[in-house]
């Protein structure tokens, strides 16, 4: 059986795939429950308990919030019924991503410093100063060429705020309470949009959606994904409600 593509909790009304999450948990060793369709609390307690005790495909801690979404339905059904997510909704996309991919591996010189060739490109193209955080400039910076090769005009918001870019935008706008219920909203080529908490923020391209886990590139950043690294990384480890503020895709 598949993942349905949104969230499975408490008062899900879908029987099939209620009891075969029922039959799974019972057979993990997570129950006794019945298995009877019915989504109630003892089948949350029982999917907050398989949580618990086991972890992602990738080894790492599994939210304990009583809900299946596609992480904790991987690790209940296998990564297989989870089909990976890989083309992007449109060609501007295709194109932002080739751009940033090839981004991949441009680091700070010195290290620390926000500055170097390719990252004061980043800046001057997105009209940021040098020497400021720079991952929403990596941003504009690969829209800026995409649309340049596409010979197109750039749709993106020239900033190098993030939540600036994020409160001004007019694409496509997904809030991360509708992602996180209906993951299937989520695409390669959006950008996702974090707030870190006193009017900063982090940012990314989405490359693709494997198991519930998505695969970045991000500017400024690290292999353990802090908002000010040290160059352009390509990271598989950011999960859909990891993301607090939402996501935004441009056509």
């Amino acid at each position: 059986m598949n993942y349905p593509g949104h969230v499975i909790k408490k008062g899900s009304m879908e029987d099939s795939i209620v009891k075969a999450i029922q039959q799974k948990l019972n057979e993990k060793g997570c129950g006794p429950i019945p298995v009877n369709g019915t989504f109630d609390v003892n089948t949350e307690n029982a999917v907050k308990l398989f949580q618990a005790r086991f972890t992602d495909q990738r080894d790492n801690p599994l939210k304990v919030d009583g809900v299946i979404g596609p992480v904790t339905w991987a690790t209940v059904f296998g990564m297989v019924t989870v089909l990976p997510i890989v083309n992007t909704p449109n060609a501007l996309l295709s194109a932002v991503l080739a751009v940033a991919s090839s981004q991949i591996g441009v680091m700070e010189m010195p290290p620390g410093s926000n500055r170097g060739i390719e990252v004061d490109k980043y800046h001057d193209d997105a009209g940021s100063p040098r020497g400021a955080a720079w991952c929403m400039a990596f941003i504009f910076s690969c829209f800026k060429q995409a649309c340049a090769n596409l010979g197109r005009q750039n749709p993106a918001i020239r900033t190098g705020g993030v939540l600036d870019h994020w409160r001004r935008a007019t694409c496509k706008k997904i809030l991360a309470d509708d992602a996180a219920d209906n993951t299937s909203l989520v695409l390669p080529g959006q950008i996702f949009i974090i707030s870190t908490g006193g009017g900063f923020g982090h940012t990314g391209f989405i490359e693709k959606i494997e198991g519930g886990l998505l695969t970045t590139i991000e500017g400024n950043t690290n292999n353990n994904g802090s908002r000010e690294g040290v160059g352009v990384f390509r990271r598989k480890a950011r999960t859909i409600n990891s993301i607090n503020e939402g996501f935004l895709q441009y056509e």
